[in-house]
């Protein structure tokens, strides 16, 4: 959206500046000299040129270009009566000093097109002998105009913002519709099927079918969760705010592996949704600690709160992770880490960093506070 205002800004730039460059031709009597003219004249086409370049690249509008631009424009305007004399018609810039104010609404708001336009007002004013109809004229377009545009771009920006949060949505909900109807013609028929079998033969098979039972039923309820998944990429839904170390206490009440909770004395206030992702990031952590030391094996998590960020520690006694294990558990398409933990994290701006050895294996979470699903 910038870009597309910039430049169209850059073909406003060129039209004002055949305009003053016109009109000094047409005036260039009113200069002390012919080299002065000549000198005047060339700067409005040197300073268009590289103002136009300057602005073609995101990287170069910085603060200091924006500045620079305005401190031309007024100073073009403030040195006019030294090169055309006592009685000044029209600054040598004329109608370029557009080019900056409009800059500076498109970049820097409401607030940017009021000090560049107040800024440019004062310094048009201080050049006059005289405050004139014309005069005042001039400086109430500026006064009005520099303000209007950037609110008009304020609004621009917030449109299109919107308008991209929805694209996403819709694009999203469409993706977890397709999986859903894949998930649904496999896995949960397979997951199904499992539970039935498992129930009907009993012993550990009984056991195999109760967890694939519980997984389907957990499945399911993803899918359904759909609607409520696109509410929270709404303002309102990550405004919403939930208590993680409240939430992680739950995983005392699992029975394997046998977990202790520790966190601090009161709550740890963080988004809904970021809640939910940690909570399933340090769930994948138990679900490996069950799997590859054992369900009767111990497990540790610590949540602490250090302000800026809160920290996740997920820590068990196994026997650690083979050095390379979980780079070709990657390679052969294992996504448990890569992607439930590691993935999960990047997502949410966080870090997710693994120490292991043979005295256990220990996950260290990291979740800014600005984090958000």
């Amino acid at each position: 959206m910038r870009d597309r205002l910039l430049k169209a800004v850059a073909v406003l730039r060129i039209v004002v500046l055949l305009n003053s460059v016109g009109i000094n031709l047409y005036r260039f009597d009113t200069f002390r000299s012919p080299a002065v003219g000549v000198a005047a004249i060339a700067a409005l086409v040197l300073w268009t040129a590289v103002a136009i370049w300057a602005y073609a690249e995101e990287r170069r509008r910085t603060a200091p270009l924006l500045i620079g631009d305005l401190a031309v424009a007024c100073g073009l305007i403030l040195v006019s009566p030294v090169l055309k004399g006592d009685e000044l018609r029209a600054t040598v810039p004329g109608f370029m000093v557009m080019g900056a104010l409009i800059a500076w609404a498109i970049c820097w708001r409401t607030w940017g097109g009021l000090i560049a336009a107040a800024a440019l007002s004062t310094c048009d004013i201080a050049v006059r002998d005289t405050f004139t109809q014309s005069n005042y004229g001039n400086v109430f377009l500026l006064m009005i105009g520099g303000p209007i545009i950037g609110y008009m771009c304020e609004q621009l920006y917030s449109s299109a913002a919107r308008r991209d949060r929805a694209e996403r949505a819709a694009a999203a909900a469409a993706e977890r519709t397709r999986l859903a109807r894949a998930v649904h013609d496999g896995v949960l028929q397979v997951l199904a099927l499992v539970q039935r079998r498992g129930a009907e033969l009993g012993g550990d098979l009984g056991d195999l079918g109760r967890m694939a039972g519980e997984q389907e039923s957990a499945l399911r309820a993803l899918i359904r969760s759909q609607d409520a998944l696109s509410e929270t990429d709404t303002p309102q839904g990550r405004a919403t705010t939930g208590d993680l170390a409240g939430r992680l206490q739950r995983w005392e009440s699992q029975p394997a592996p046998r977990t202790q909770v520790s966190g601090p004395s009161g709550a740890v206030p963080l988004p809904a949704g970021v809640v939910e992702e940690v909570d399933a990031v340090v769930g994948q952590c138990l679900s490996n600690i069950r799997h590859h030391v054992g369900a009767d094996a111990p497990a540790w998590v610590l949540v602490e709160d250090v302000g800026s960020t809160v920290l996740v520690t997920v820590r068990d006694a196994g026997p650690g992770i083979p050095e390379g294990r979980l780079a070709a558990a990657a390679d052969e398409g294992r996504l448990g880490v890569a992607e439930s933990i590691c993935g999960r994290m990047r997502d949410l701006g966080g870090e997710a960093r693994v120490t292991t050895g043979s005295w256990g294996t220990e996950w260290e979470l990291e979740i800014p506070r600005r984090a958000e699903p």
